[in-house]
């Protein structure tokens, strides 16, 4: 027979009827009861056996991660938890697993173990939460970029170009680093190597889009960025994904309108597309509350934090009303903060963000016109010549979760800019075409992927939330 979904199964009334299942053994429970998932649902569907005319040996062999096909009928279930189960007439294992040995046996594992063993964690009801949720906010990017009529572009992931001005890129070479070519001066000779010049992994596609926004008004991309940012913390990664749109004839104000739409349009979807998922993590994260001291509890669950950004308008502040905000606060009176905010071009740490959006407005925070010093080259020069037209969007429980700004159109300016930076104008022509050549103003910003599936899940380690995470000394998997 041709094989069925256990999601459509679960859903079904069509009792009486004969179906079969492929998928894997959760458990396994008096010989009797089995929990099979195929991953097309975080919900098992429960078939029940008759060991007394079913061969000893093959039931063995139903062991927690054995790949097994079921055949039977579809009742309704007797027992609690369950609306359905499958009346097994035929089973047959597909593939074995030594229940010794299985890694993921029927208890509850920390975070830290799955991440040991990533190639397996997909098959836990945490993981299969997860990544259907991630799945669905990737879908939704797409859908809401593609209603809005903008085109999805690829960008390089091999470039010349530092977006950032950071610096802390990995290198593409096929330079054999036995045999380094060299020159006069003890330099690295890149014209020997396949590119012809020196390159790097990208960090943002955010330049080339501007090109693209040049032709096209609206267009965003969507895609891997790499870091070479020696960081072992619950929030970074080596290589995490970005969404980056870049939309022309757009300034500042247009910009914060447009990503607070996309947040909250994504937040809705999560909440209508994959509510099993989020009532899983939910009750999961409770539990895990009920661990810490009341002190250290959340103010909100999980449900009611997505609810809270979407039923709040973001506030909208300069950066330096927020530095008046963070000076007068209590932590920093009290000295609370790790690091103290006492005068104006501090560059605001996670801390100060979650302040102002957990504790002082209660509600997600945008803040502009950041110190030029302190933000990206390509940034608008405002009036008074000290800030840029930069917006970050803070979240609770995450700090920043969007970064952007309306571009610097003029091409003085940004030359200028450029100069003091001592950002090679030359290797940048390209770029500057866009101001040469019919220029106007323009705006974009960056959506850190991984960021937005760790507040929508509740999960508290980035690693947690992309499939085979990329940390200082782990390339595994």
């Amino acid at each position: 027979m041709k094989r069925t979904k256990i999601k459509d199964l679960l859903n079904s009334t069509d009792f009486g009827g004969e179906v079969t299942v492929k998928g894997w053994v959760k458990t396994f429970r008096n010989n009797q009861f089995i929990a099979i998932n195929d991953g097309s649902s975080i919900n098992n569907i429960q078939a029940v056996v008759d060991f007394t005319s079913t061969d000893e040996s093959l039931l063995k062999r139903v062991t927690t991660g054995a790949a097994i096909s079921i055949t039977g009928q579809l009742v309704e279930s007797l027992g609690k938890g369950q609306r359905v189960e499958i009346k097994v007439k035929d089973l047959s294992i597909i593939g074995d697993s030594d229940a010794e040995k299985f890694p993921l046996q029927p208890k509850k594992h920390s975070l830290e173990f799955l991440r040991e063993i990533a190639h397996l964690r997909f098959r836990t009801n945490t993981f299969n939460a997860v990544f259907k949720i991630r799945h669905a906010l990737a879908f939704a990017v797409h859908k809401f970029f593609n209603d809005k009529g903008f085109l999805y572009l690829h960008t390089p992931i091999i470039t010349a170009s530092d977006a950032e001005g950071a610096g802390e890129m990995f290198r593409v070479s096929t330079i054999d680093p036995n045999n380094i070519p060299r020159n006069d001066d003890g330099s690295v000779n890149y014209k020997e190597d396949f590119f012809g010049k020196a390159t790097n992994l990208t960090v943002s596609g955010q330049l080339e889009g501007e090109l693209a926004a040049m032709a096209f008004s609206d267009i965003y991309t969507f895609g891997p960025t790499f870091r070479a940012e020696n960081s072992n913390t619950t929030r970074h990664l080596a290589e995490f994904w970005m969404i980056e749109p870049e939309m022309a004839f757009y300034e500042l104000q247009d910009n914060m309108d447009l990503a607070e739409e996309l947040l909250k349009y994504l937040v809705k979807y999560a909440i209508d597309n994959c509510s099993d998922e989020l009532e899983f993590l939910n009750s999961r994260l409770l539990e895990e509350e009920k661990q810490k001291p009341q002190n250290e509890r959340s103010e909100f669950d999980l449900l009611a934090k997505l609810k809270f950004c979407l039923d709040n308008d973001f506030e909208r502040i300069t950066y330096t009303e927020a530095i008046e905000i963070l000076k007068a606060s209590k932590p920093n009176q009290k000295k609370q903060f790790k690091y103290l905010v006492e005068e104006w071009g501090t560059d605001l740490q996670s801390e100060h963000e979650r302040f102002l959006v957990e504790k002082h407005f209660k509600k997600p925070v945008i803040l502009t016109d950041y110190p030029a010093a302190i933000k990206s080259f390509y940034m608008r020069l405002n009036e008074d010549g000290k800030t840029v037209r930069a917006m970050d969007i803070l979240f609770p429980g995450i700090g920043e979760i969007i970064g952007g700004s309306q571009r610097e159109e003029r091409l003085d300016h940004l030359e200028a800019r450029m100069k003091n930076l001592h950002i090679p104008i030359e290797d940048m022509s390209w770029y500057l075409d866009t101001r040469r050549y019919g220029s106007v103003p323009h705006s974009g910003f960056g959506l850190g992927f991984e960021r937005l599936v760790l507040f929508v899940t509740g999960m508290t380690n980035i690693r947690d939330v992309i499939p085979f995470p990329r940390t200082p000394k782990n390339a595994d998997f």
